[in-house]
């Protein structure tokens, strides 16, 4: 019997760690803009190979595209926002979430944003 729990456990434990490092898939956004004001919206992350993939996001009436690569528990877009470029990097964390800084090309500081994996 206590073979049996252990063998279940170790395969939640393996089921929960392979879900999190999938990160295709769609989000809810939540971010604070480079003024400190906040927006809400979604964002969807198509993987093109193993470490690679385009993402989208719809936020606060704006729609942008990027690309994007992993590296174990690092995540980075780079993305063009009207005619400006952008660049932001996440920390992927253990519940799939990804939380972030960004910034735009000619801009001081940054803004902040977390994708929330959507169900």
């Amino acid at each position: 019997m206590k073979k049996l729990l252990f063998a279940t456990a170790i395969g939640l434990l393996a089921a929960q760690s392979a879900a999190a490092q999938s990160i295709g898939g769609k989000y809810n956004v939540e971010g604070t803009n480079l003024d400190g004001s906040q927006y809400k919206g979604t964002a969807e992350i198509t993987l093109t190979s193993s470490t690679t993939c385009v993402i989208h996001w719809s936020t606060g009436g704006t729609e942008s595209e990027g690309i994007c690569s992993r590296n174990d528990n690092a995540f980075a877009a780079a993305y063009v926002l009207g005619d400006a470029m952008g660049l932001v990097v996440y920390k992927v964390m253990e519940d799939g979430t990804l939380e972030g800084l960004w910034t735009i090309a000619g801009k001081e500081g940054n803004g902040t944003e977390k994708l929330t994996p959507a169900n």
